[in-house]
């Protein structure tokens, strides 16, 4: 099953260093991001998991949880955040599923249905394709996905970037021009007339004749 934006996340129950999760109850009514790993104990995800532990009261600051998924045991997972605070200084408090038998992997179409059922004997190469990011709104639906190669660190401040811009644009009629931050100017969308833009904005600059831009409202 292939996964896109606005497709219903795929609910699941999973153990996790934090406890079993359902995966929407434990959402609730914010954001949650879901970011997956090939192996634990590999160099450049050690990394990416000690970042985004730096980076969880900036996602909270945002309703926003993190959540972490390696195909491999919890136990190996609670061994590995000790080489994670050893690499990066940071702790890392937030859940990590254990998906030792391919489930969410599978679920989330990282890894195909024949790929077997267990993460035994699996090698970083095999789960090579367990590199996604899945940000998941109060709603459950799928606003945002990256999949990364294993070689290639993610960039999460990007995801901070992003999950800005979502949460905007959900509660004003507005989009985000290329490389946008918070309290740079916005797009106003073709659904807003020049009239309701006067009123709404207080005015905009008229950039073509379909785009308009005006002050990041709110």
């Amino acid at each position: 099953m292939s996964l896109r934006i606005n497709d219903t996340a795929p609910n699941f129950d999973a153990e996790t260093t934090h406890g079993p999760v359902n995966f929407h109850d434990w959402i609730g009514d914010g954001y949650a991001i879901l970011f997956s790993h090939p192996k634990d104990f590999t160099p450049v995800c050690t990394t990416e998991l000690g970042y985004m532990a730096g980076l969880e009261d900036e996602f909270a600051k945002r309703n926003a949880k993190i959540i972490g998924i390696s195909v491999d045991p919890i136990d190996d997972h609670h061994k590995w955040k000790a080489d994670i605070k050893t690499a990066t200084g940071n702790e890392v408090d937030y859940p990590l599923i254990g998906d030792p038998e391919l489930k969410v992997a599978k679920l989330y179409d990282m890894l195909p249905a024949d790929a077997g059922d267990s993460s035994q004997g699996r090698t970083p190469a095999d789960n090579a394709t367990v590199r996604s990011v899945f940000v998941v709104g109060p709603d459950k639906k799928i606003k945002l996905t990256l999949t990364y190669p294993m070689t290639t660190g993610r960039n999460f401040d990007e995801i901070l970037r992003a999950i800005d811009s979502i949460q905007l644009t959900a509660n004003h009629q507005v989009a985000t021009p290329a490389q946008w931050k918070q309290g740079e100017d916005v797009i106003i969308t073709p659904a807003v007339s020049d009239e309701d833009a006067e009123k709404r904005f207080g005015g905009f600059e008229r950039v073509l004749p379909y785009l308009r831009k005006t002050k990041q409202p709110g």
